[in-house]
């Protein structure tokens, strides 16, 4: 069977994440301390108890990398991979799965790229907006016509677009959208807007780091800026350097590999799986705990 492997990203976080991994399994126990050992960070606390740190993207993004790492590893099924593709933070995930990055190689770069983007955002209040009920070119005419520093950044399925910005354009731009017709214009609670011009400053700085970390060639990963596979460090250093700026294409990704591939696994989440009924027939299997995990393995 040829499987597709999907990784989340931000925004699936939730305190208890890989709580059952760590409580059933050895490994997950040794993968939360090379985690924690990474960064100096009790990982244990970070995704177990309440704490405002969950929330920020410098930890929010190892956090969710290690929980799909995890389910990954557990998974009995690793020689159907096909593909790896994960959304936005979760094409690091994808390419740890890959054998691109070790785990706290991977932990110490999403770290560092949350920290990036964080600073990026240091002067003016980014932020993320989902449209819903319009199609892709209404909205990418809006955005060019208001001229406003709001971008399209994520192509999650026809219908539900979502964009990024400055958060005071975002907000004045709602209205426009809804009198355009759209069913649902919904401001996010975030302070940083992913894969938008604003984070210009972060791409130098992400490419030395993936110099630094990546290998040389691994299994085919899922450019969320292409929607196309790449295999190689050469590769990857632009395209992830890019993803930063540029917007995530998620239905393209699915749509591209749908026909090579009999069923897709999301390690770590439900999101992709919600997004994907809209997307292909082909069906998405969630690991999210033990009980999961062991449904997904006798399929």
């Amino acid at each position: 069977m040829k499987l597709g492997f999907l990784f989340p990203g931000q925004g699936s976080q939730f305190v208890g994440m890989a709580k059952d991994f760590y409580d059933n399994s050895d490994k997950a126990r040794e993968m939360f301390q090379v985690a924690s050992d990474a960064i100096g960070v009790d990982f244990k606390e970070l995704m177990f108890e309440e704490n405002d740190k969950l929330g920020e993207t410098e930890y929010t993004q190892p956090a969710i990398l290690l929980y799909s790492a995890i389910a990954y590893e557990l998974f009995g099924k690793k020689d159907g991979f096909s593909y790896a593709l994960g959304h936005s933070l979760g094409e690091f995930s994808a390419l740890y799965a890959a054998g691109a990055l070790e785990l706290g190689d991977a932990i110490k770069l999403v770290h560092t790229r949350g920290k990036l983007m964080k600073e990026a955002f240091k002067d003016t209040e980014g932020s993320m907006m989902v449209v819903l009920g319009l199609d892709d070119e209404t909205i990418e005419n809006i955005c060019k016509k208001e001229n406003k520093r709001v971008w399209p950044a994520n192509y999650n399925s026809d219908g539900q677009l979502v964009l990024a910005g400055a958060k005071e354009d975002l907000a004045v731009m709602e209205e426009t959208f809804k009198e355009a017709g759209a069913k649902r214009v919904m401001l996010l609670n975030m302070s940083v807007a992913s894969h938008c011009p604003m984070l210009e400053s972060a791409v130098e700085p992400l490419k030395e780091l993936l110099e630094k970390y990546l290998k040389d060639e691994f299994k085919p990963v899922i450019s969320n800026v292409t929607a196309k596979p790449y295999t190689t460090k050469k590769e990857a250093i632009e395209l992830l350097a890019n993803q930063l700026t540029k917007p995530v294409l998620y239905k393209q990704s699915i749509k591209n590999i749908e026909e090579d591939v009999d069923m897709f696994v999301e390690f770590g989440g439900k999101v992709l799986m919600g997004i994907n009924r809209k997307v292909t027939k082909v069906k998405t299997h969630p690991i999210t705990d033990m009980k999961t995990l062991e449904k997904v393995n006798n399929l």
